[in-house]
Formats: C-alpha cells, sequence, structure tokens
C-alpha cells in the first residue's frame, strides 16, 4: 500500500471511516462515565449495548469477508475445504436458535465468553498479518482493527453481565486456543490466502451465533422469554 491515494480512494476511506465512528458512537457507549466510582449500569442497559455491539461486530466481519472474497478467493474453490475447520469447533456451540434455547442461560453465558476469548489472540495477529499483505486494502484493515477492538469491548460488557447474573463471578475461564498464525504466514500464496480466508468465514460464522445467543438471553433475562 502506497502512501500516496487516488481521491477515490481517499474519499473511500474517509465514508468509511466516517460510518465506522458513527456506528462505534452507538455500539461502543462506556459501561461506566469517565471518573465514576461505584457506578451501576443494569443489566438491561448492559445487554441492550451488547446486542447492539455484537450486531456491529457481526456486520463489519461480513462485509470484510465478502471483500476478501471477491478480491482474493474467486475461482481458488477455497469454500468447499473452509467447511467445519474453525479453531472454536472444540466449544459445542449450538448450530441454530432451536439448540440454542434448550441451553440453561449460565451456560449459554459461559458459551459466549469462550467463544470471544477465543478469538483475542486470532484477531490480534489478523490485524497484524493484513497490515503487512501487500496492496491489502485499507478498507479490510480498517475493519480488522475496528473489530478487534469491539470484540474486548464486548467481552468486558459480558463478564459485567455474568458479574449481575451471578454476583462475584466473572464466567467459565474454558476458550479454545488458536495455532493458525504459522498458516497466515506462508510464504506459498494459495495456502496464505486460504488461511486468511478460513479465518474470516470462521469469524462471520461465530459473530453470527454471539449475535444471536445474545438476543436469546436478552429476551429470556430481561423480557422473561417473552418477545
Amino acid at each position: 500500500m502506497g502512501a500516496r491515494r487516488s481521491p477515490s480512494k481517499g474519499l473511500l476511506l474517509l465514508l468509511l471511516t466516517t460510518n465506522l465512528l458513527l456506528a462505534k458512537s452507538v455500539a461502543s457507549l462506556p459501561v461506566c462515565p469517565s471518573g465514576a466510582s461505584n457506578c451501576q449500569v443494569s443489566l438491561s442497559d448492559l445487554f441492550e449495548r451488547a446486542v447492539v455491539l455484537s450486531h456491529y461486530i457481526h456486520s463489519l466481519s461480513s462485509e470484510m469477508f465478502t471483500e476478501f472474497d471477491e478480491r482474493y478467493a474467486q475461482g481458488r474453490g477455497f469454500i468447499t475445504k473452509a467447511i467445519n475447520s474453525c479453531h472454536t469447533a472444540s466449544l459445542a456451540t449450538p448450530e441454530d436458535k432451536e439448540q440454542a434455547q434448550k441451553i440453561h442461560h449460565e451456560d449459554l453465558l459461559n458459551l459466549v465468553l469462550g467463544v470471544l476469548r477465543s478469538w483475542n489472540e486470532p484477531l490480534y495477529h489478523l490485524v497484524t498479518e493484513v497490515r503487512a499483505m501487500e496492496e491489502a486494502p485499507d478498507t479490510i484493515v480498517l475493519k480488522a482493527m475496528e473489530i478487534e477492538e469491539q470484540n474486548r469491548r464486548l467481552l468486558e460488557g459480558m463478564e459485567r453481565i455474568v458479574g449481575q447474573v451471578r454476583p462475584g463471578e466473572t464466567g467459565s475461564d474454558v476458550f479454545s486456543t488458536w495455532s493458525g498464525l504459522p498458516a497466515l504466514q506462508k510464504a506459498d500464496e494459495d495456502s496464505r490466502l486460504f488461511a486468511f480466508y478460513n479465518l474470516l468465514h470462521c469469524l462471520r460464522r461465530d459473530s453470527h451465533k454471539i449475535d444471536n445467543y445474545l438476543k436469546l438471553l436478552k429476551c429470556r433475562l430481561i423480557h422473561n422469554s417473552n418477545c
């Protein structure tokens, strides 16, 4: 990526940055005002922010996957190799709403925490390696950086939610380890691009699951399943 950009590309980046900032202003409200002591936020407000934020993350991950797919993966047959190869597969997450409804809310909260924690390391390295890619679109870089930051915010919010549902606890520390960094750094272009593709495919899938789980949890815990 060169330092000099064409006017059209600069305008695109400006629009993207503006959209990200507008979305962030809604999704990333601070849990407590700056400098506040003994701040208490209601469980309802915490869930409202978590649901907005999870939807924002899923929207960004979907856009990033689509852009990467269109730019790098066309004609390579990556999708057939990406099925069931996510690092979070070791976590027994329900595949649909019907399965999720059968899980106790405390177990579902722990699953959300586990998935979010499982993405801490890969998101950090995703940002680093995408920025190192030759001619990587700045739009993808910006979205990767934003998702990494907002995943941390959502995890913090979920720990607060668990602390209110079960006072004094921060939830299970079970999460799935990621070992995909060497694949993102392979010299072979096809192998390296597939590693990126697979990671973004898994991110889109998992962010969609979390989005659905949080909506279900909010319905259960805030609206007594009357929604």
